[in-house]
């Protein structure tokens, strides 16, 4: 098998395993929310920067916490955030500011079980390797790689569904992109 073939064989079987109910919560946790605000570490947050972009392209208010205009956080507002190898003191702080906000948060992790969990009103388990088990891993691609490569496609999905979801369409969805390019 070559290494293109066992990467896309390791994302493809970490997105296997995930729950098709738990994606349908998510795709109404985003449906249904106000505003929407994301955040993510390191490459991991390169994902989620592209998910926001798509999200606004679905119409959908939303941005990423560390932009100059991002929007305060209240009650009817999400906060997404990732955090694949589980605790992140980053992350943990801007759940903790966005759950005494009155927000929802929906976090994304490949440890489920971690203490910053225990903050989420949603936790989305994306089981695989990151930097948290890299160590003697069985993975191809380096450290977090899997788990990043598995949110951008969990993403793509997400926004296929987001689209049915809000009645919107290919042609809707470009007529938000930038013209600015």
């Amino acid at each position: 098998m070559s290494q293109f073939e066992q990467a896309l064989h390791e994302i493809g079987s970490v997105l296997e395993r995930m729950r098709d109910d738990d994606i349908e919560r998510v795709t109404e946790m985003i449906a249904s929310a106000n505003t929407i605000v994301a955040y993510g570490c390191g490459r991991e947050s390169l994902q989620i920067q592209g998910f926001v972009m798509r999200l606004y392209h679905l119409g959908l208010r939303a941005s990423m916490q560390d932009a100059m205009t991002t929007p305060p956080l209240g009650s009817g507002d999400l906060f997404l955030c990732s955090a694949g190898p589980g605790e992140l003191s980053t992350v943990s702080a801007l759940m903790r500011v966005a759950r005494a906000a009155g927000a929802r948060i929906l976090f994304l992790t490949a440890e489920p079980e971690c203490a910053a969990a225990r903050l989420a009103d949603l936790v989305l388990n994306v089981p695989a390797q990151t930097m948290a088990r890299d160590v003697g891993g069985s993975s191809t691609l380096p450290m977090g790689s899997v788990y990043e490569g598995a949110l951008f496609v969990l993403f793509e999905i997400l926004v296929l569904r987001l689209r049915d979801r809000l009645g919107e369409t290919s042609e809707t969805m470009r007529a938000r992109h930038t013209n600015m390019e």
